[in-house]
């Protein structure tokens, strides 16, 4: 059976620890596998630095030199027909995907690469250096947004194939369709309760709630963390009606999602965000703010800009609360988007129609 080589420097989609990433990077494994061909992860080396730290690169330099030495000694017998890599930046770039191919003469292609020149200099300098030099080493990158595909396009070598591959759920077809316009359901929100960007969505969630109008709101919380005492001390000023539900699994979220009323998450700073696809998949209207990314997967709405604030949030929330005629109208919206545009047949349409003409010219 014909193979394909898969990694992922940021996180390996064997990782204990659930996340949007890891879920992406297992759905696209299973999209780029076929009948003929089989998807191995060649490596978990984990090569991401988070805190800028030049003695960590350098000792995950070290371990992706051994790593791409022992994978060129295991694959020359019988090696690959490509190479993908997925989510190349600059806290983990791939550092042994670009040796491999050019060692063993194999087609190289990115999935989810993104550009910042602006960290060549400061404490992620040498890995970002090292991010641009393997995107510059692509035959082929899917961008999933177009917020990705500025820089990409902007900066890509003269030869180098950019072909848009949406963000997907790594399914066939819908889930059951929740009846989000019955009374008294509540709202819904899930994310990782980790430092950062999550963090900045879970405050200014509780912002938002506290400007609600309507005084039967309710809201359930979906996710876990090394946060969820900060989380917890958000959400404590607005008493008992919000409802912590723990770090889910797949079917308990189905569940979660098909008994709300809406999905509300705003988004800040989310590549996209694997649970508007989830929620709209189910037939959920979506509150979250317009922002780059987070518009590439949610069917046309009224999305408030971020600098309208929690206030935009709450309104938008309210309308929907007080109109389940709105809620079922933009929940079957979102199906319809999902349907056409966001599941794994037309993924896996897409990447063996982009990387066709790399296999006939190898």
């Amino acid at each position: 059976m014909a193979r394909v080589a898969f990694y992922a420097p940021m996180k390996a989609p064997t990782h204990p620890v659930p996340s949007g990433d890891r879920t992406f990077a297992r759905a696209l494994m299973a999209a780029i596998a076929t009948g003929e061909i089989s998807v191995d992860l060649v490596s978990e080396v984990q090569l991401r630095d988070g805190r800028g730290d030049p003695a960590v690169q350098r000792e995950l330099r070290s371990r992706a030199v051994a790593e791409a030495d022992r994978l060129c000694a295991e694959l020359r017998a019988r090696p690959p027909m490509l190479w993908v890599t997925y989510h190349n930046y600059y806290k983990a770039p791939d550092l042994i995907g670009p040796v491999v191919c050019k060692r063993l003469g194999l087609p190289y292609v990115q999935i989810e690469s993104s550009r910042a020149r602006r960290r060549l200099a400061g404490p992620w300098a040498d890995f970002a250096a090292a991010a641009e030099a393997a995107t510059d080493a692509a035959d082929l990158v899917f961008y999933l947004t177009a917020h990705d595909l500025s820089t990409l396009k902007r900066d890509k070598p003269a030869d180098q194939l950019l072909v848009n591959l949406p963000p997907f759920l790594p399914r066939t077809d819908l889930p059951s369709s929740a009846n989000c316009a019955t009374p008294g359901r509540a709202v819904l929100a899930a994310g990782m309760m980790r430092a950062g960007d999550k963090l900045a969505s879970y405050k200014l969630i509780a912002e938002t709630l506290g400007q609600l109008s309507n005084p039967e709101w309710r809201l359930d919380i979906a996710g876990d963390g090394p946060m969820r005492g900060e989380v917890e001390a958000l959400m404590r000023p607005l008493g008992p009606r919000v409802r912590f539900l723990g770090a889910l699994g797949a079917e308990d979220l189905a569940r979660a999602y098909n008994a709300a009323a809406l999905f509300f998450w705003p988004g800040v700073n989310e590549g996209f965000g694997m649970v508007y696809l989830e929620a709209q998949a189910s037939g959920l209207p979506v509150v979250a703010q317009d922002r780059p990314g987070v518009r590439d997967v949610l069917a046309p709405g009224n999305y408030p800009a971020p600098a309208d604030g929690p206030g935009a949030l709450a309104g938008r929330i309210d309308a929907l609360l007080a109109d389940p005629a709105m809620r079922h109208d933009l929940g079957q919206a979102g199906r319809d988007r999902i349907a056409a545009h966001h599941l794994i047949g037309p993924a896996r349409s897409t990447f063996w129609r982009a990387v066709a003409p790399l296999l006939a010219g190898a």
